[in-house]
């Protein structure tokens, strides 16, 4: 037997490993920006300047200024003349805005979810429910909002769509700004994981349209806590 058939390097193997990804100084630059956006430590409209991001990365400021034009692209950032790079500061438009694309890439990834029939989705999903039982006590927590954001990765990530999945990390950040703001709107821990544990029933049951129509709701519940618009304010007077 060969060395190569022995160490399963044949031209018929399976593969195993996916090659290794080496990601440029920028993209790293523009990862950790995201990162530091959507934690709050960069909060909406404060200002970014080269030279002290530059120091406090340890880069020059050639890779730092591609990874803010990627961030700038992105919406992440905003250029006003004379003045210099500001994180973002979403207003009701942005945030309506914002949640017609989330809706759009979600109800889209429930659809490859359900399609695809993968028993590990609807695992993982429970697990992230999971996740978010540990925090029913403090329903307005970081943890719970990270937790309820890792669940909607997960579902995205399962749908197999380097697409979608592009499109919500674009997202991704703005989405996690607008899951701290909804802090403080929800009365009930177990309310907000039982919507999370019917979409998991749906997807588990391939029930399609039911998933479909929950996806819709949770988006527009969530969309109603941050914006105060005339369907709210009816549903609100009407209860």
């Amino acid at each position: 037997m060969s060395k190569d058939r022995a160490q399963g390097n044949g031209p018929g193997r399976k593969r195993v490993l996916t090659p290794l990804v080496q990601e440029s100084t920028p993209a790293i630059i523009a990862r950790k920006l995201h990162d530091a956006i959507a934690s709050g430590n960069f909060p909406p409209g404060s200002q970014l300047t080269e030279s002290g991001l530059a120091a406090d990365l340890g880069v020059s400021r050639g890779p730092l200024r591609e990874a803010m034009q990627r961030l700038t692209a992105e919406g992440l950032l905003v250029s006003h003349r004379n003045r210099g790079l500001f994180v973002v500061s979403m207003d009701d438009d942005d945030i309506r805005d914002m949640y017609v694309a989330r809706t759009a890439v979600e109800r889209a990834a429930i659809e490859q979810v359900i399609a695809r029939r993968s028993p590990a989705a609807v695992e993982e999903l429970g697990a992230a429910v999971e996740r978010m039982r540990a925090f029913v006590d403090d329903p307005n927590g970081a943890e719970m909002a990270e937790a309820d954001m890792r669940f909607h990765q997960t579902l995205v990530e399962h749908a197999h769509s380097q697409r979608l999945s592009r499109l919500h990390e674009t997202i991704l950040v703005e989405t996690r700004m607008c899951l701290r703001a909804m802090r403080g709107t929800y009365s009930s821990g177990k309310e907000r994981i039982e919507e999370h544990q019917a979409l998991v029933d749906a997807i588990a049951d391939e029930d399609a349209a039911t998933a479909d129509r929950l996806m819709i709701e949770h988006m527009k519940d969530g969309l109603h806590r941050l914006v105060e618009d005339d369907e709210s304010t009816e549903a609100a007077s009407t209860a």
